[in-house]
């Protein structure tokens, strides 16, 4: 049982790895392995684990829209710079950018993090027609992804802290 519960935790670390690295599953692995201790001690046991993991999950869902909002309005970005941040993280994701020539976990993680910026350069360039605008749009789109990734990885420092903190004493029998 208490393999389990270190195995757990370290799949909560990977989730606050993915809460500031895109492309890795984040606090939504955390409430998982909550959820699955929950099924495995009985959900007395995370009876304000689980609840905290909700919550934090659903905060950081519209954290992730509204950092990425918040960065595009401040910079000036229209929709089509929005849209050419996501399509750009996709190519990205899938190493389909020419300026990743790398292969493998690092080629992958060059292009999430280059795609967003070039895709949305490039859609606020094609609606705008102004280089140094779509510059400074896809900077602010990538600004507030950052800085919502940020904030995301504080949500999932504290939720695995809650977890660890109510539920140590019980897994290990202290």
């Amino acid at each position: 049982m208490i393999a389990l519960y270190w195995a757990l935790v370290a799949v909560m670390v990977v989730g606050i790895v993915g809460a500031i690295v895109p492309g890795i599953p984040g606090i939504g692995l955390i409430l998982a392995a909550v959820v699955v201790w929950g099924f495995v001690k009985g959900f007395a046991a995370v009876s304000v684990a689980l609840p905290v993991a909700i919550a934090v999950f659903v905060v950081s869902i519209g954290v992730d829209f509204l950092a990425t909002y918040w960065g595009a309005k401040k910079a000036g970005a229209s929709h089509w710079g929005q849209i050419g941040a996501i399509v750009g993280f996709v190519l990205g994701f899938l190493g389909f950018l020419p300026t990743v020539p790398i292969g493998g976990p690092i080629g992958i993680i060059i292009g999430i993090l280059l795609g967003p910026l070039l895709g949305a350069i490039v859609g606020e360039f094609l609606y705008r027609k102004d280089l140094l605008l779509a510059v400074k749009a896809g900077m602010g789109i990538v600004v507030g992804s950052v800085l919502g990734n940020l904030l995301q990885a504080i949500f999932a420092i504290a939720t695995v802290g809650i977890f660890l903190y109510t539920t140590v004493p019980t897994a290990t029998g202290s």
